[in-house]
């Protein structure tokens, strides 16, 4: 056609109408998400982190756990046959930062919480080679000797506070016994698990008289995919 010859043998003319049409473009998809509220969805169950759950995150990241496992499940029928329902955004609203990711050397953990008892996660920690036959997993048996600090934590939980976690004040009091509590089988747990539904509580490194490093990470992982009772949802049809 002559008109398209026309604007490709205009350099300075193709510039101009490829700034239009991508202006346009970028209008179409940047005004309409001024119009709504947020962009994630409501779910009923998504809450922050438990103060030990919160510094297990922290463990979990700096060991570099997310460089082998994602946490994201993705709507193909593989993943939700082999893991169950897939991710929704608002499951990572409280995560700074979140742990989707798409590198998988291990399994995803999205839905590991509950899966398996504390005692398997604590043996699997220490040594991965005696459950999980050729795994290449490093080995952590120092967490369980790393005691933890209480402390600190309140300031954790307000820095978090500042980018949109809604930890409440009472959140704040309670944040160093509910860390405690949390790990201690013959605490009050009450409080806790009023202010943290489904939170794991009672012995979860083997040994209740330190609050340890594996105390905190075998926390956090068992709370991963519990927060969301997919009960509620319908389970996707992907076989198409």
């Amino acid at each position: 056609m002559k008109w398209h010859k026309a604007i490709e043998t205009r350099s300075v003319l193709m510039l101009v109408l490829i700034l239009i049409t991508v202006s346009i473009g970028g209008i179409v998809e940047i005004v309409p998400l001024f119009t709504i509220e947020s962009t994630i969805e409501k779910v009923e169950g998504v809450r922050p982190y438990t103060p030990l759950e919160q510094v297990g995150r922290n463990i979990y990241i700096r060991e570099g756990c997310y460089n082998c496992h994602s946490q994201m499940l993705r709507a193909f029928r593989d993943e939700v046959e082999r893991y169950g329902h897939y991710s929704l955004a608002a499951e990572s609203m409280y995560d700074h930062p979140f742990q989707w990711g798409s590198k998988r050397t291990g399994p995803d953990l999205a839905r590991v919480g509950g899966k398996y008892s504390n005692e398997w996660h604590v043996a699997h920690l220490i040594d991965p080679q005696q459950l999980v036959q050729g795994s290449i997993m490093p080995q952590y048996p120092f967490l369980a000797d790393a005691e933890i600090r209480t402390d600190d934590i309140v300031d954790h939980l307000r820095a978090l506070r500042l980018v949109g976690v809604p930890y409440s004040d009472e959140m704040m009091d309670e944040a160093a016994a509910d860390m405690t509590a949390q790990a201690d089988p013959f605490g009050d747990h009450g409080g806790l698990q009023a202010r943290y539904p489904k939170a794991a509580v009672g012995d979860l490194d083997g040994d209740p008289t330190r609050l340890t490093e594996m105390d905190a990470l075998v926390a956090y992982l068992q709370i991963l995919g519990r927060m969301v009772d997919f009960a509620d949802y319908d389970t996707p049809d992907l076989r198409q």
